[in-house]
């Protein structure tokens, strides 16, 4: 009888434990079920942790990078991340932000054998949040990007995180992104940026390219609502390209919903300067940051590498350099860009054979 009695406790310990994991598992599955995705951003899927080998050779601590990836472009995101997870033993976990017709193409890519270890999260991002807040022009909507503003709504992408670093998709990562993401910022900072006149590509002029150094180049002074905004023209503008966020300030101080009010206003004012044509994204981020931000290291940014097709830096700097960033017209992955053995070497081919056509569009613009 004392062993019967034995028996039936272990089973109710056991049935126990049992009920317990379960409701545990149960309240996880409501509460991811239940996670709210404001404003049109909508999670696809998450790849698990990487194995456990892997693991044990990077650090715990979770780097958030979020990044943009627009089909036309996708072979640059892919070259981005490969960059970024290769160069870093931290646990790195991307938050890719796309367009739902986007999204089979790009988890196809992201099965390659050279990328398989990585964790990322797909967001969807609904072009619908911006809706009066941007001017489009209806003779050009095809030069119209919405994932350009995806980097407005970062609290909405990256809920639970109170640090990310985001990243454009013509980047190329060569150091380990731990020391971006470890940029101190100062107190009320909700951003670091690369500012522009610090920067070791502000000593290259960008020809046809307007004042790109300066507040003036971005926004229209002949405006009374900006003059009233009291801010001098010849403020040291910043890169948006690559930035560093604290998402508790960010939302301490409303970040995306002050931006959103400058896109309304600009619809109705056109606040922005018209000498740097289609930049859309960068003056409500510089005017919600004016002298509210931090600096990063200006070679956690080396920049204009796609102004011209001719090479501005010595093969020395450019090896040197912890990123570098091909904003402008020839993109790292058209023929003519400066560099582009760097960023091949990065660049996992596309499986579908769909970017080899886009880029040959793209050669044969740039030969024109």
């Amino acid at each position: 009888s004392v062993n019967i009695s034995i028996l039936i406790v272990a089973v109710v310990i056991f049935l126990l434990v049992i009920h317990h994991n379960f409701l545990s598992l149960s309240d996880f599955l409501r509460r991811e079920l239940s996670d709210p995705s404001p404003l049109g951003l909508q999670p696809i899927d998450f790849i698990p942790a990487a194995p456990q080998r892997l693991m044990d050779e990077r650090n715990d601590q979770e780097i958030s990078v979020v990044i943009a990836a627009s089909d036309e472009r996708l072979g640059g995101a892919i070259a981005a991340m490969n960059s970024i997870y290769q160069n870093t033993r931290s646990n790195v976990v991307f938050h890719i932000v796309t367009l739902n017709d986007t999204v089979d193409h790009l988890r196809m890519w992201l099965r390659s054998p050279l990328l398989k270890n990585m964790k990322y999260r797909i967001l969807d991002f609904d072009p619908r949040v911006l809706e009066g807040k941007v001017q489009v022009d209806p003779q050009k909507t095809d030069t119209f990007k919405p994932l350009t503003f995806a980097r407005f709504y970062l609290p909405n992408l990256v809920p639970h995180a109170e640090k990310v670093i985001y990243v454009d998709d013509d980047v190329i990562v060569q150091d380990d992104i731990v020391e971006l993401y470890n940029t101190p910022l100062k107190p009320g900072h909700a951003a670091a940026f690369s500012d522009d006149c610090d920067s070791t590509s502000s000593k290259v002029a960008v020809r046809g390219a307007g004042n790109q150094y300066n507040y003036i180049g971005f926004l229209d002074y002949k405006k009374e609502t900006i003059r009233k905004l009291a801010m001098k023209a010849n403020t040291c503008s910043f890169n948006p390209g690559v930035f560093v966020a604290n998402l508790t300030e960010w939302k301490l101080q409303n970040i995306t919903r002050q931006l959103e009010k400058w896109m309304a206003l600009n619809v109705v004012e056109e606040l922005y300067s018209k000498t740097l044509a289609g930049s859309i994204t960068t003056p409500p981020l510089l005017i919600v940051f004016y002298k509210q931000h931090s600096s990063i290291d200006p070679m956690w940014n080396v920049r204009h590498l796609g102004s011209s097709a001719g090479k501005r830096y010595s093969p020395q700097f450019v090896e040197a350099a912890k990123l570098l960033h091909w904003n402008g017209h020839f993109k790292p992955w058209g023929r003519t860009a400066s560099y582009a053995e760097v960023w091949e070497k990065w660049y996992v081919p596309d499986p579908t054979g769909k970017f080899n056509l886009i880029r040959r569009h793209l050669e044969a613009y740039e030969a024109k």
